[in-house]
């Protein structure tokens, strides 16, 4: 298992060892032990699935404390863009996003801990997608951010005119209202 790190702390993008022969492959997709490092300690007690159309983007989505959540996320069927926004206010990368290809093929996941938005855009014609949470959701603790936000700048990899999005994600609150108010 080979575990990335980008220069955003405590983001981690894993590529699985896989083992493949004439009856197909195997891999682990999680292994308690094996993440424990890479995930921050972290334990996983909600898995999640979506399935989404091309053109799809869902996010920028987090829960505040003390229902905030960390993910680890993969894709199960198809490729999608995925994206965490670093909202902890006294990081040195407040404000700063990480992307990464995750798809059915090529098997990685990304980890993303307490104190990010996360969000995706569906690049294949479908996609099916996968994720794991070390923390119940809250409908009450729901934050997110407008996925067009000027100050992010994103790079969802699709025209964002074009994307196929919820009513509640149309009106997300821009990113300076978290620079105001931060809520980690």
């Amino acid at each position: 298992m080979d575990f990335f790190r980008p220069d955003i702390e405590g983001l981690a993008v894993i590529t699985p060892k896989i083992f493949t022969d004439q009856r197909g492959y195997f891999y682990e997709t999680y292994n308690a032990q094996a993440w424990k490092e890479a995930c921050s300690g972290a334990v996983f007690v909600q898995d999640n699935e979506s399935f989404s159309k091309r053109g799809t983007l869902r996010g920028l989505h987090f829960q505040k404390p003390p229902f905030a959540q960390a993910k680890l996320v993969r894709v199960l069927d198809g490729i999608v863009w995925d994206v965490a926004v670093d909202l902890r206010h006294n990081s040195p990368t407040f404000g700063k996003w990480f992307g990464v290809e995750l798809s059915a093929d090529n098997k990685k996941q990304f980890f993303i801990p307490r104190g990010f938005a996360h969000g995706f855009s569906v690049l294949s014609e479908t996609a099916r997608f996968a994720y794991k949470c070390d923390n119940l959701y809250n409908k009450q603790s729901e934050g997110a951010i407008l996925y067009t936000d000027p100050d992010l700048a994103i790079d969802w990899k699709i025209d964002p005119a074009q994307a196929i999005l919820s009513e509640k994600d149309l009106k997300n609150p821009s990113f300076s209202f978290y620079k105001e108010q931060p809520c980690f």
